[in-house]
């Protein structure tokens, strides 16, 4: 059986607590963050000490979406914030889905390169102006643009052997709390987050390795934030979406979700309500907590894990950081935004 938490380690080096929390059967994979990145040679070393701790296969994954939200910077392409793609889209549609695609392939033959093998990116929220903790880090407020620069997107990161998680479902545009300090509301009612926020979500259900839900509740469709909710999860992103991917937690140790109760709590609320795979982060107690608690939980489509992690570990690579395509990529992307990459 393959874990289902997904931890996050103290720095440059791993220490003896990360590997004997790596080591846990329940520990699915670590998510990397800029504390964790110093250089390029570093950060290869430390997840070659990573893959070391066990013999089965981990996700090594990042948020590496652009703009502000990018973990490793020092050697690594600066990818510009989405929003400067949805700017494209409107003076050019085609021309906003070819750098969409580069962008892809440029960020995902980099990742590709350290053997991280998952980013959790793009955003497909709607950008309405409320939320600046999502502002550009959105492609668009209208969601035919978001759905076609995610698709180009998504299957240029997929051309590197890497997989892409899509968040933050059903759509984190609409609030204006920042959910990592506190509980954010949406009171609009199902059909209107159906009818806009969802429809990203929706058109790229096939397209995305995983999806992330939000840790925002909507009081009229379920008083549980969706990351908790198994009306959004198991009625809503399976069964009218018809989602076959992982559904991977946001971090449990965010403020929205810490209010739910103690992180025991939490992972059984989580995987009741249909995640697969769980990120709890910036708190090694809680993880320590997590993974006990999900180990001894009577797990359902273990098999089903299990075969959609081997599925991201054999993604075959079409591109890589070497390859003549990378570099036409990034020489359009650097053409697009004037330049300013470094």
């Amino acid at each position: 059986m393959s874990g289902r938490i997904i931890i996050d380690i103290s720095g440059f080096e791993l220490t003896r607590p990360d590997r004997v929390r790596i080591l846990n059967s329940n520990c699915a994979g670590v998510i990397l963050f800029a504390r964790n990145f110093d250089n390029k040679d570093q950060l290869k070393q430390l997840i070659r000490q990573i893959n070391a701790v066990k013999e089965e296969p981990l996700i090594i994954c990042v948020d590496q979406e652009g703009g502000r939200v990018q973990r490793f910077r020092n050697g690594f392409t600066k990818i510009p914030p989405m929003r400067l793609l949805g700017e494209i889209w409107d003076r050019d549609p085609a021309h906003g889905c070819v750098i969409a695609r580069d962008i892809g392939i440029v960020l995902g033959a980099e990742l590709k390169d350290m053997e991280v093998n998952l980013t959790f990116a793009p955003v497909l929220d709607v950008n309405r102006n409320k939320n600046s903790v999502i502002g550009d880090r959105s492609f668009h407020s209208e969601p035919q643009a978001i759905i076609e620069l995610g698709r180009n997107f998504v299957d240029g990161l997929s051309q590197t052997g890497v997989g892409s998680v899509g968040k933050h479902f059903p759509g984190h545009g609409g609030v204006t709390e920042d959910t990592h300090l506190d509980k954010a509301n949406d009171n609009r009612e199902l059909s209107e987050i159906l009818d806009m926020d969802v429809k990203p979500f929706a058109a790229l259900s096939s397209v995305f390795y995983g999806i992330m839900p939000a840790h925002v509740s909507y009081p009229n469709v379920d008083r549980m934030p969706a990351c908790f909710s198994r009306i959004w999860l198991k009625e809503v992103l399976r069964k009218q979406l018809n989602f076959q991917g992982l559904i991977f937690s946001d971090d449990l140790s965010m403020g929205a979700a810490a209010l739910l109760g103690d992180i025991r709590l939490r992972t059984s609320l989580a995987i009741e309500a249909g995640c697969d795979l769980l990120l709890v982060c910036n708190d090694p107690a809680s993880a320590d907590d997590a993974l006990n608690v999900a180990h001894a939980a009577q797990l359902q489509d273990d098999q089903r894990v299990n075969k959609s992690i081997k599925t991201l570990m054999d993604m075959p690579i079409h591109i890589s950081f070497d390859s003549g395509e990378y570099r036409q990529s990034l020489m359009r992307i650097e053409t697009a935004v004037n330049g300013d990459l470094n």
